[in-house]
């Protein structure tokens, strides 16, 4: 259920994310892993009001096909506020979006006998996307945020137009979507535009079994009747941040789930780099009271609790004064990044508490223009996760490196390898490992901070939102891969740590990957190793594995 009104609370957004869900394939649309799943919340409806969803509502419509449904208030005010457009419709003087042209053509007054025209026209034109497709979570969250906006009943849209949405996302019809086309202001037209033109029976699609069919074909099938757009729907279809919203809302809670593992794969190096654990005490940590910073600090000392390995150089006979950086300021980093997450969720809820669309049908019956449509609050909190990403990957990768040095990594076998010289170990998994770290570093560039004018500079500046989003999925898709590199190369050391036994927690995530991976020996075929260890990291069942011992981690 949603809440009854779409008021937000300024810096507060409740734990709505998924517990121990998948990550999806993350990749762009040209991508081809396919990620195992675990169950999610148990969401088995939501129910579109007139207040705002929640993350994990969102999530689990987009990403598993939970079923939706209009709620009664909704369908009210989304009748009332049709009413007032038609009673514009007649008036003699122009009202943007009802009687007007649109973007630079605005001053054009478009009688009514060409109004249906204009509304078909706005879409067809709008849908010009280009590229891969988009994935079907990325398509599906984008029309169940805009049927979110239809909902509060300030668009001024017929029911029927608000319910052929819902009836698409039930039938499992996802509108082919191109990977460019949205600058991210007035919305992300071009992507939305194609959801519309499905709805309209236009354009192609993918059916619930995934096959491209035109639209007009799927939607016959599945008993949905087209929708013929009348004044103002076209825009109200396309004016939203939809797009870049619901890769925030998804990203979001991959990287809670990616930002448990961290802690769990830097515990594993701290204990079988013969770290210690001192250093992540709660009065440490409390001098610097980050929350962030206390919850990763909290979980490494649940995980490396008991550890017999640790325990093992606790003694006055250990000289080891203090460990490197990437080790012992393990919380300080993760906890920024967590830190960096709470904003970004926080600027997100209020998104979700937010009614776009320009013009706009206020609760007193007017309909005003407005710049509600600019993406730049979205823009600069996905630009900002990307950057924190780099950074949480590129200290995985730092902990992993001093693994296969045998000048820091404390009597392991040179780059963990049976025989050294004749064996190369993990030697170039941390290759793929610094390969995947530079390219995050790229995708850290903003592109926030770049805009270039459209629509004869009357869209002069605009907020690149969409793609944003876009290269924040790949780079959750590349964190993803240095944290599996760094557990698999973890449990390895552990294992040759061997009498000395891990902690519980970790030997637990050792052992389920075992299942999955054998332990050490003479070399083998990587790569199926590492995509191996991605699935386990991906589906949840690593922090799963720990989380069996320690309960649920911060």
């Amino acid at each position: 259920m949603v809440d009854a009104n779409r008021s937000a609370t300024a810096g507060t957004l409740p734990n709505t994310a998924l517990p121990n869900t998948a990550l999806p394939n993350p990749t762009l649309a040209r991508g081809t892993l396919t990620y195992g799943i675990l169950p999610g919340a148990a969401i088995t409806e939501v129910i579109v009001g007139v207040g705002p969803l929640t993350p994990a509502e969102v999530v689990s419509v987009a990403r598993y096909g939970v079923t939706i449904r209009l709620a009664e208030e909704a369908e009210n005010e989304i009748t009332a506020s049709r009413r007032v457009i038609e009673a514009l419709a007649d008036d003699v003087e122009p009202h943007y979006g009802v009687s007007t042209g649109f973007g630079a053509l605005a001053n054009r007054h478009i009688p009514t006998a060409l109004r249906a025209q204009l509304q078909r026209s706005l879409i067809r034109s709008h849908a010009a996307g280009s590229g891969p497709e988009v994935e079907r979570e990325v398509v599906r969250g984008l029309m169940l945020l805009r049927l979110s906006t239809l909902a509060t009943g300030r668009t001024g849209v017929r029911l029927q137009t608000a319910q052929t949405y819902a009836n698409l996302l039930n039938a499992g019809i996802t509108p082919v979507v191109g990977e460019y086309g949205s600058l991210g202001c007035s919305g992300d037209l071009a992507p939305l535009a194609h959801c519309a033109l499905a709805a309209m029976g236009e354009g192609d699609v993918r059916d619930a079994d995934g096959v491209l069919r035109p639209a007009a074909e799927a939607l016959q099938a599945a008993g949905i009747e087209p929708i013929v757009l009348e004044e103002k729907e076209g825009l109200a279809l396309i004016n939203g941040t939809d797009g870049m919203l619901g890769m925030l809302l998804l990203a979001s809670n991959d990287l809670r789930l990616l930002l448990r593992t961290a802690d769990i794969t830097a515990a594993m190096s701290v204990e079988a780099q013969l770290g210690t654990d001192a250093v992540f005490a709660a009065d440490l940590q409390a001098l610097r009271p980050h929350p962030g910073q206390a919850d990763s600090a909290a979980n490494l000392r649940a995980i490396l609790a008991d550890s017999a390995l640790m325990a093992s150089h606790r003694g006055p006979e250990c000289t080891r004064v203090q460990d490197a950086y990437s080790l012992r300021c393990s919380p300080q980093v993760h906890g920024a990044v967590r830190d960096t997450l709470a904003h970004a969720e926080v600027v997100a809820s209020r998104e979700l508490a937010s009614a776009v669309d320009n013009p706009v049908v206020t609760p007193d019956g007017r309909v005003e223009s407005n710049g509600n449509f600019h993406g730049a609050p979205v823009a600069y909190v996905l630009d900002f996760l990307a950057i924190t990403v780099a950074d949480l990957a590129s200290i995985s990768e730092r902990r992993t490196d001093r693994f296969l040095d045998t000048a820091r990594n404390h009597g392991l076998p040179a780059f963990l390898a049976d025989d050294p010289g004749v064996d190369s170990g993990h030697m170039i998994a941390q290759y793929t490992q610094a390969a995947i770290v530079s390219e995050l570093k790229r995708l850290a560039a903003p592109a926030s901070v770049d805009s270039i004018p459209s629509s004869a500079m009357q869209e002069d500046h605009v907020s690149m939102g969409w793609s944003a989003a876009r290269k924040l999925r790949r780079s959750i898709d590349g964190l993803t891969r240095v944290l599996a590199i760094e557990l698999l190369t973890a449990a390895r050391a552990l294992d040759l740590r061997a009498p000395l036994q891990p902690a519980p927690a970790t030997a637990a995530v050792v052992a389920g990957l075992r299942q999955v991976v054998e332990g050490p020996g003479t070399d083998r075929y990587l790569a199926p190793e590492i995509e191996a260890a991605v699935q386990y990291v991906s589906s949840g069942r690593a922090v799963a594995a720990v989380e069996a011992v320690t309960g649920p981690l911060t």
